[in-house]
C-alpha cells in the first residue's frame, strides 16, 4: 500500500472516520467492536486487509491517539504526533512513472500500521495545507464526535454532515414549526 502525501484529503477522511467510530460518538455503541467491522471499515477505505486477533486492540488505540490530536489542534502536538504514528510504517519514495512522493507501508504491516500511516499523513498535510483552525469538534448538540475539515471553504460544520447536520437540520424545521403554531393561537 502506498499513501501519496499529497493526498492528504483522503488521508484526513480516514482519520476522521476512524475517530468518529468510538463508542462516545454513538452513544455507547462501538462501531469497531469486532475484527469483521475492522475488516469492513479497512476494506470501505481501500486499505489493505491482513487483520489478525491483536490488530483491533491496535486500532482501538490508534482511534484513542488520532482523537487526541484532533481534539487538541496545536502545530508543533500535530506535527510531532503525526510524525510518530508514520515514523516507522513504511518509507518514503517518489511514485514511479510521476513527480509525487508516496509512503509504502513495510510488508508484513498490520491493519493498524495501514491506519496509522494513512492517519499521519492525512494529519500532516492538513496542517501544512490547511492549518490547524481545520481540527473540530462537531458542531451538533448531542455529538462528541471530531473532525478534519479538508472542504475548500472550510466551513464544514458536522463530524458527520448526512447524519448529525440532518438531525440540527429537522430540530430547528420542527422547532419553527412548533413556533408558528404557537404565534397564530388566541390566546
Amino acid at each position: 500500500m502506498q499513501v501519496a502525501l499529497d493526498d492528504y484529503v483522503w488521508a484526513a477522511g480516514v482519520a476522521t472516520d476512524l475517530v468518529n467510530t468510538a463508542p462516545e460518538v454513538w452513544h455507547g455503541e462501538d462501531k469497531l467492536s469486532d475484527l469483521a467491522s475492522l475488516v469492513a471499515f479497512a476494506d470501505m477505505h481501500s486499505l489493505p486487509v491482513h487483520a489478525r486477533p491483536g490488530d483491533l486492540r491496535a486500532v482501538h488505540r490508534l482511534r484513542v491517539t488520532v482523537r487526541d490530536l484532533v481534539d487538541h489542534p496545536d502545530r508543533a502536538r500535530l506535527i510531532t504526533g503525526a510524525t510518530a504514528l508514520t515514523s516507522s510504517i513504511g518509507d518514503v519514495t517518489l511514485l514511479t512513472g510521476s513527480a509525487r512522493w508516496a509512503v509504502s507501508v513495510r510488508p508484513g504491516a498490520t491493519v493498524a500500521d495501514s491506519l496509522a500511516l494513512a492517519c499521519g499523513v492525512g494529519i500532516l498535510g492538513v496542517v501544512q495545507s490547511l492549518g490547524v483552525e481545520r481540527f473540530r469538534a462537531c458542531g451538533a448538540p448531542t455529538c462528541r464526535g471530531a473532525f478534519i475539515d479538508t472542504t475548500r471553504p472550510g466551513r464544514r460544520r458536522y463530524c458527520m454532515p448526512g447524519l448529525c447536520g440532518n438531525r440540527v437540520n429537522v430540530a430547528n424545521h420542527r422547532a419553527r414549526k412548533l413556533s408558528k403554531a404557537g404565534f397564530f393561537e388566541a390566546p
